[in-house]
């Protein structure tokens, strides 16, 4: 073995020293990379109209907020504020949401639309959505459905079940959402019996089950056979259950109170809309704007239907269904002047109304018994 010479001795020392110098600057603390912080979820706050319960309007706005928790697992965390009338009380409980920290913030109702412009206006940095209203801001985006593809569905479903040629309709208030909501179940109906007539009862609300439950019970008497509403409640499926009568449910599936009076549900589904725009405040690319979404979009679908609801009927709608989502069918179209119920052309051969026209709607079309207001 050699003897190792100064020149190694000195070389070898050299090397360590560059291999302690190098291990002591990888581990100061100038230089080491310390873990980022994790980022906080986004808050998300809800604000509901009505108590939550198994069905109805509140019911499939809560399935959506749920939806976004499942889609976006630690990265949202949300809240949501039930039985909140709209006006005063729902600014309050909007603007308290903002102070909690919620940076995405959906009001779903019509009567939020201006408490959620006007707080809005006092927290730039927040993003809100307000859902079924007409005004946007730069921080305020609006969406609404396309019910009235749903409600012309129902309509025929209706139709093709009634033996007394007369449905009749529970309404909140008489805004172009509900009357959208009217006129195409009436032309639905009408499609495949043109005797078919629909009487509406106007509540001024929209959740009160016992007035929800009475109106139905008069419709009834009156020798409406099949019944659709634009309430909050289950009370009307409820009564025509008791009744052994039908009715359209609204929002949700209600045959858990219908089992035999449900003929067929409009469902509104909101995960995939919500799910998209808490993403979009997640990676920075939210933008307000407003969206309208029906069958195509997967916002609106019919289906589970009733026992009592003949095969040839499902299939007979679910064929509309699949015309509308393709744009085959349009349920404000005309093959023939279309009429209000005082006689009025409102939809000229061969014409369509245009979606400014559909929004403004302020008329009854005929065949429909009843008038704007009580």
């Amino acid at each position: 073995m050699r003897t190792p010479s100064r020149q190694d001795v000195r070389s070898s020392c050299k090397n360590l020293v560059a291999v302690i110098a190098a291990a002591c600057a990888f581990s100061s603390p100038a230089f080491s990379q310390a873990p980022a912080p994790a980022q906080a979820p986004l808050k998300i706050g809800f604000v509901y109209v009505t108590p939550l319960t198994d069905a109805g309007w509140v019911h499939q706005h809560e399935l959506g907020r749920k939806a976004v928790e499942a889609a976006l697992p630690g990265k949202v965390k949300t809240t949501y504020v039930e039985n909140v009338s709209e006006g005063a009380d729902a600014e309050r409980v909007i603007r308290d949401l903002v102070q909690q920290g919620n940076k995405l913030i959906f009001t779903p109702s019509f009567g939020y639309m201006e408490p959620t412009l006007k707080v809005a206006r006092d927290f730039p940095d927040v993003k809100f959505e307000s859902v079924t209203g007409l005004k946007t801001a730069d921080n305020v985006a609006t969406s609404n459905a396309r019910y009235y593809e749903g409600r012309y569905l129902a309509g025929v479903a209706a139709g093709r079940m009634t033996k007394t040629h007369l449905a009749g309709y529970v309404a909140g208030f008489p805004i172009p959402e509900v009357l959208q909501g009217i006129n195409a179940f009436t032309l639905g109906m009408r499609s495949v019996d043109p005797k078919a007539q629909v009487k509406v009862v106007w509540l001024d609300e929209w959740f009160n089950p016992p007035k929800e439950r009475d109106a139905a019970m008069s419709l009834f008497n009156q020798d409406a056979d099949v019944i659709a509403f634009h309430t909050g409640s289950t009370a009307v499926m409820t009564a025509a259950q008791e009744r052994g009568k039908m009715a359209v449910a609204y929002h949700s599936d209600m045959r858990k109170v219908g089992p035999d009076a449900q003929i067929v549900v409009v469902t509104h589904e909101w995960g995939g809309y919500y799910t998209q725009r808490a993403r979009a405040v997640l990676d920075g690319s939210w933008k307000s704007g407003s969206i309208w979404g029906g069958v195509k979009e997967g916002m609106i679908r019919v289906g589970d239907f009733g026992s009592k609801v003949p095969k040839s009927v499902q299939v007979e709608v679910l064929a509309r269904q699949r015309d509308i989502a393709s744009g085959k069918l349009q349920p404000f179209a005309a093959t023939a002047d279309v009429r209000d119920n005082q006689g009025r052309v409102v939809i000229p051969k061969g014409g369509s109304l245009t979606d400014a026209q559909i929004l403004q709607m302020n008329w009854l079309v005929e065949g429909v018994q009843g008038k704007l207001s009580r």
